[in-house]
């Protein structure tokens, strides 16, 4: 999780969302992404996308059996249903969302029933400094925002 939240920084460097991912296999690395859809002009440019992605190269396999994610922040719907795909074992996230959160918070697509994969859920790891990185930049967003309506 220490890995994922130094790439939430460095998506918070770019002006995205702070969220960071990394997929563990057998104790290696082997896929990473931090949040990238406003300067990938690409809606589905999530740290857990483009870890997944990563990992499906990286393996050659668009299955990633025996994985870890681990998160900064619970994933939505449409990276849970990623997971679901790529048959991920088990998720660990840092701060829930209270918004959007499919891992048990507003939706529970990782451990569904209806679907025919699960995996198995870890949240609050980290908890407190994850969201406290998203918080530092939503109220850092908010105060130049709020600066430049000043104006």
């Amino acid at each position: 999780m220490r890995r994922a939240l130094m790439l939430a920084e460095r998506a918070a460097a770019a002006g995205e969302v702070p969220v960071g991912a990394v997929l563990v296999r057998d104790g290696q690395c082997i896929g990473e992404g931090w949040n990238q859809p406003i300067g990938a002009c690409d809606p589905t440019a999530h740290a857990e996308m483009i870890a997944l992605r990563a990992a499906a190269a990286q393996t050659g396999n668009y299955r990633l059996l025996d994985s870890t994610l681990y998160v900064t922040l619970e994933p939505c719907s449409m990276c849970a249903g990623a997971m679901v795909h790529a048959r991920v074992a088990r998720v660990v996230y840092g701060a829930a969302d209270p918004r959007s959160g499919s891992a048990g918070t507003v939706f529970d697509l990782l451990r569904s029933t209806v679907l025919n994969h699960r995996a198995e859920v870890t949240g609050g790891v980290l908890a407190e400094e994850c969201g406290r990185v998203l918080r530092e930049f939503f109220r850092a967003r908010r105060s130049v925002a709020s600066t430049a309506n000043a104006d």
